[in-house]
């Protein structure tokens, strides 16, 4: 009889016969609290985008970040491509932002006619790299280019060094709007993201930590712009009896309905992001087990939201095909993939002016986000953690 203790696993595990429950990287947590809400605003005749219970979702994220205004909007594209008309950004300027992100970040700068100027990230967390952003508007500066705005990402759901970042940024005179889309209930230094910078934007996408299906919002302590975006985000209409434009504007704000959605998930954003966390710490708990594995963002995440997990492997130590891997977890039904390609690898920006280290293209090369949703069970995080360990047994590691 063979001995079951020396049977090892020497290519990827294959797909079991019978089907599984799809695993998703994080699927709408929505249940009974949700859908009462939604109903009584539908009940409550309130179904075109403005109404109560957005005026209530808007003055209840406001309270919880800390600050002034918020302006509920349709997605975070809409808030960032707002957000940087509202700081004065349009042709012929440039935004300084992050590589490392989703590629709404860089599309929202050139909506404006603004170029973008990427820039590395700090390879532990991430997220911009002060120093760069320092030389970054040092070499424009000189080379007499403005610069309308810097725009940092808060990755995953960690925050930018803001401390250094607005200290940057207001030697070389130049606002700061806050990519947050990831990053709704996380903190830096004790403080809401949302409450840095001259604004902030959120996204209610439905991937997101808390959703309203689709949607996004900008917060900030200055009234000049909320206003403009508030009246941007209607088509610009002037405040008379009939139909008066002197501004293109846009479609923009958040529908009542979906707000209803929101004000519901914002009630339970502290209990999602603590399961949320929990499973950070179950797959830290696990990765410290595995030499040369490291999740992203440093061992201090108590301030984050943890919205996903990825993990960075040290090739030198733990040798792993990031691409088989993926394909492996999909066999098994669990939905993972790559950290963000670089806006600077992206056929669309490869004219873009970059400040570059290579750190951003290590973790996208090296780098694997596993399913992190606040509606994961137990069994569906063994799954992934059983599937995780045959392959990385049969890596050769």
């Amino acid at each position: 009889m063979t001995d079951i203790q020396h049977i090892t696993i020497t290519s990827p595990v294959h797909a079991p016969e019978e089907p599984l429950e799809h695993i998703h990287l994080s699927s709408p947590d929505v249940g009974p609290l949700e859908e009462q809400a939604v109903m009584a605003a539908l009940k409550s005749g309130w179904i075109a985008p403005a109404g109560p219970d957005l005026n209530a979702f808007e003055a209840e994220v406001a309270q919880r970040v800390g600050v002034d205004h918020a302006v509920g909007l349709a997605s975070g594209t809409a808030a960032l491509h707002l957000g940087l008309l509202a700081l004065g950004v349009g042709p012929g300027d440039v935004v300084v932002t992050t590589t490392l992100t989703f590629a709404a970040t860089a599309n929202a700068i050139v909506y404006t006619g603004a170029e973008p100027f990427f820039i590395d990230v700090d390879p532990t967390t991430g997220n911009m790299d002060p120093e760069l952003l320092d030389i970054a508007l040092h070499v424009l500066a000189r080379a007499n280019k403005r610069v309308g705005a810097v725009l940092p990402v808060d990755l995953f759901g960690k925050a930018a060094d803001y401390t250094s970042i607005e200290e940057i940024a207001a030697k070389y005179d130049v606002p700061v709007l806050a990519d947050a889309a990831e990053a709704v209930g996380a903190r830096h230094a004790g403080k809401s993201v949302g409450s840095y910078a001259d604004a902030a934007v959120f996204s209610f996408n439905g991937n997101k930590i808390m959703t309203t299906s689709g949607g996004g919002m900008l917060v900030t302590n200055r009234a000049d712009v909320a206003e403009y975006v508030r009246y941007l985000s209607t088509q610009a209409r002037q405040p008379v009896a009939h139909y008066e434009h002197t501004d293109i504007g846009y479609n923009y704000r958040l529908s009542n309905l979906l707000a209803a959605l929101g004000r519901a998930q914002l009630e339970r954003l502290d209990a999602m992001i603590a399961r949320r966390r929990d499973i950070r710490n179950q797959y830290r708990q696990w990765s410290a087990t595995k030499p040369g594995i490291e999740i992203l963002g440093g061992a201090t995440d108590q301030e984050d939201n943890c919205w996903l997990t990825p993990l960075v492997f040290d090739q030198s130590q733990h040798p792993v095909a990031v691409d088989v891997l993926i394909q492996t977890m999909a066999q098994h039904r669990i939905e993972a993939r790559r950290i963000w390609k670089p806006m600077h690898l992206q056929p669309v920006f490869s004219d873009a002016r970059s400040l570059l280290t290579g750190a951003a293209e290590e973790l996208f090369a090296n780098g694997v986000i596993l399913p992190s949703g606040s509606n994961m069970t137990a069994p569906q995080l063994e799954r992934v953690v059983g599937v995780l360990d045959a392959y990385l047994g049969g890596s050769g590691s």
